[in-house]
């Protein structure tokens, strides 16, 4: 129906309605005197048009009344009681009498029936419409402000294949209660055997404000039941209308790390980016593309992404593509051992931040590959790192690991190694160069969240290398915005180091990826495969007389640094010409050295 046709109808409706309370409520104050009055048909014709203009400035001839809601009801309450209002004053002016009992009827009958007219499309919609069939029963985890709208969204919508069938709320004054209809059962420890009793099909946790341990408590308590369960959105998605309170998604392995995420003022990193020339190394992987993303909408004026890898590279180039964007993107497909093109690339742009991804991170494969670990972690490190301040780059950023720290593999020596050669850098350049640490990454291609994920799809067994390793954890996006936020607030010489929160047991983080992914472990199977080469039981951000105790900044402590002055020349030209077993020694030795500490604060 067009919208002037809805437009007469509904005006076609009313008129009707108020020419009924007007004659109805004369009669039963009157009986048949009144309804011959002048003043009946006068009153009648004025409430007439004053309720229509009312009508119209409250927008009731606009509104979806399928929705309609207590909202809907007050305007409806405002436009009818101001058009008795103007009724009185007509009636005292024109006939200098009020009929008072007869206007507070024609009132009540008023509101009955225009309130009654809109909502009954709603309750025919609800009532007779709405179809249950083949809905699955839905338990709803939440009883406050998100679980009612996420049940109203399911009774609501007809494409919907849910239906709400009850609430669990750990608030036990809301126990035995109805919200729309639907029963509040009774608190999260009573999910399976509610579950149970009521055939529940689906499960949907709506409490978007949980911490990391609140979900983890409420997951375990659904995963007992075996029904598929789904949470609603990130509440900054909701509260940006990036997604709606119905588009549920599955809970993902980095809902229950145990943690809060870290949001880090990005905004006043602004300054240093916005109109610069910024260059990222590693610009294909895990880390250096999520930089790139987040680096992009803050406008810098050139973005140069450079990686040996070329699909990779090229990949990431397509996707900033699509984006609205106000930056010049420029590809260098070089190797940074390549010190040649490293002093023509920035010779070239000149950059004025330098975020340096670029590195060989895999564990046992550097075990296996001494020297092409130092090859790249140190001596590329030093190759761009010496461009960068040869060509007069304001900032350079060194991604680094918690591996670093009390190294004991090939990797960590060299990122050890490599942050050495930047605080040496800080301390003959004009440069400010700085390093971040951080731990694993969930979801980049060194995670074992892959290497678990693939062993679950082909049916087990999940290989666990120890029942009591523990590693630190960190989302992609968290990583990127540490290395950014770094960049902002280096002085020179600097180690950043997120506070990642409490470590997280490998074992625990394998039975979370099988039970999310619709298994049980008993099913998939767990098998300790030991220790590889180079292993930790357990890894650290700061050694204990790095800390400092205060954070600089929220979540980001500093680390104290220690003079470096022994490298170029003599240590790392030193590195050549020896066997594995011996470049393995040498490096260990060389990044647990230390020298003279040095305050950075």
């Amino acid at each position: 129906m067009t919208y002037g046709k809805r437009l007469m109808l509904l005006m076609g409706i009313d008129t009707l309605i108020v020419m009924i309370a007007v004659f109805i409520g004369g009669y039963l104050i009157y009986n048949t005197e009144y309804i011959d009055s002048p003043i009946i048909i006068a009153s009648s014709l004025s409430l007439v048009v004053f309720h229509h203009f009312f009508a119209y400035q409250f927008k009731l001839y606009k509104r979806v009344w399928q929705y309609a809601s207590i909202n809907e009801l007050k305007e409806i309450f405002k436009a009818v009681t101001l058009s008795i209002i103007a009724t009185v004053i007509m009636q005292q002016l024109f006939f200098d009498i009020i009929h008072k009992r007869t206007l507070v009827i024609t009132w009540m009958l008023h509101i009955l029936l225009i309130g009654g007219s809109r909502f009954a499309w709603r309750m025919y919609r609800d009532t007779f419409l709405k179809s249950h069939k083949n809905k699955k029963r839905t338990l709803i985890v939440g009883s406050g402000n998100a679980g009612t709208m996420v049940a109203r969204q399911m009774m609501q919508g007809g494409e919907s294949e849910l239906t709400p069938v009850a609430f669990v709320d750990d608030d036990m004054t809301k126990k035995k209660l109805e919200i729309m209809g639907v029963p509040v059962e009774g608190p999260v420890h009573n999910i399976e055997n509610i579950a149970n009793e009521l055939d529940i099909e689906h499960i949907v946790i709506a409490i978007p404000s949980l911490t990391r341990q609140e979900l983890q408590r409420i997951y375990d308590e659904c995963q007992k039941t075996n029904i598929r369960t789904q949470i609603l959105p990130m509440i900054e998605d909701l509260l940006s209308g990036k997604v709606s309170v119905n588009e549920f998604r599955d809970v993902e392995v980095e809902d229950l790390l145990g943690r809060d995420p870290v949001e880090l003022d990005i905004e006043g990193i602004s300054e240093s980016i916005t109109n610069k020339t910024i260059l990222i190394t590693g610009a294909a992987g895990s880390i250096g593309s999520e930089i790139c993303r987040q680096i992009s909408g803050f406008q810098p004026q050139k973005m140069i992404l450079l990686d040996h890898y070329e699909n990779g590279v090229y990949d990431v180039e397509m996707e900033l593509q699509q984006k609205e964007l106000y930056s010049e993107l420029i590809t260098e497909v070089s190797d940074i051992k390549d010190k040649e093109k490293m002093d023509t690339i920035f010779e070239s742009y000149r950059p004025d931040v330098v975020f340096h991804a670029a590195a060989h991170k895999h564990v046992p494969l550097m075990e296996k590959n001494p020297e092409e670990a130092v090859k790249n972690n140190v001596m590329g490190t030093k190759n761009v790192a010496e461009a960068a301040n040869e060509y007069g780059s304001e900032t350079f950023v060194m991604i680094s690991t918690d591996k670093a720290v009390n190294p004991t593999s090939v990797m960590g020596a060299t990122k050890r190694i490599a942050e050495m050669v930047v605080q040496h850098m800080d301390t003959t350049s004009e440069t400010k160069f700085v390093s971040v640490r951080f731990g694993n990454v969930l979801g980049s291609r060194g995670s074992v969240i892959p290497l678990f994920k693939k062993q679950i799809q082909n049916g087990g067994p999940v290989t666990v290398t120890h029942p009591d390793m523990v590693r630190y954890f960190m989302t992609i996006s968290e990583a990127s915005r540490l290395v950014i936020q770094a960049g902002a607030l280096a002085k020179g010489g600097e180690v950043f180091v997120l506070d990642m929160g409490e470590p997280v047991k490998i074992v625990d983080l394998a039975k979370n990826l099988i039970k999310l992914s619709g298994y049980n472990i008993e099913d998939i199977g767990i098998e300790y495969s030991g220790m590889r080469p180079g292993e930790k039981m357990y890894e650290e951000l700061l050694k204990d007389d790095e800390v400092y105790p205060e954070q600089i900044y929220p979540k980001i402590y500093i680390g104290q640094t220690y003079n470096i002055n022994l490298f170029f020349n003599t240590v790392i030209n030193g590195l050549s010409g020896l066997s594995k077993e011996e470049l393995k020694v040498n490096l260990i030795e060389i990044a647990n050295r230390q020298e003279q500490k040095v305050s950075q604060m």
